[in-house]
């Protein structure tokens, strides 16, 4: 059931998530989840600035309750899951602007003056690294 991935920084969004607190699907019958994948993807294509963090995707996070979430995980750092975005380009830019000064932290914490307010309000959890735990 695991299928192998990068190991980099990246976001995993759940394809699956449901398009809003209220509803499962969209007029057009899609869920929110592959609309935020979907968006995340074209953003992340739009510019080379994005290059340092890859977008892949998984069915159900476990965040049913927090439609539209995604995981920022990367190797040594501390990881969050972050959800309650409308599944849009706009949301999707917050999220990887946010992923690249993530990126580029040395354990995964971005300061607050740096945060993008697209993901501001966003935050569910966050979990520390095998072997560290957070001070």
């Amino acid at each position: 059931m695991l299928q192998a991935v990068k190991d980099g920084p990246a976001i995993v969004a759940c394809n699956s998530c449901r398009f809003s607190a209220e509803e499962r699907q969209d007029a057009d019958g899609m869920v929110g989840g592959g609309r935020l994948v979907a968006a995340l993807r074209r953003v992340k294509a739009s510019s080379d600035r994005y290059d340092g963090v890859d977008v892949q995707e998984m069915p159900c996070l476990f965040a049913c309750k927090d439609h539209c979430t995604i995981h920022l995980r990367a190797p040594g750092k501390i990881s969050y899951v972050l959800g309650r975005f409308l599944p849009d380009e706009t949301a999707a830019r917050a999220i990887l602007d946010y992923a690249v000064g993530y990126a580029q932290s040395e354990d995964g914490q971005v300061p607050y003056a740096q945060w993008p307010d697209g993901v501001k309000g966003h935050f569910i959890t966050r979990a520390p690294p095998i072997g560290f735990v957070a001070t």
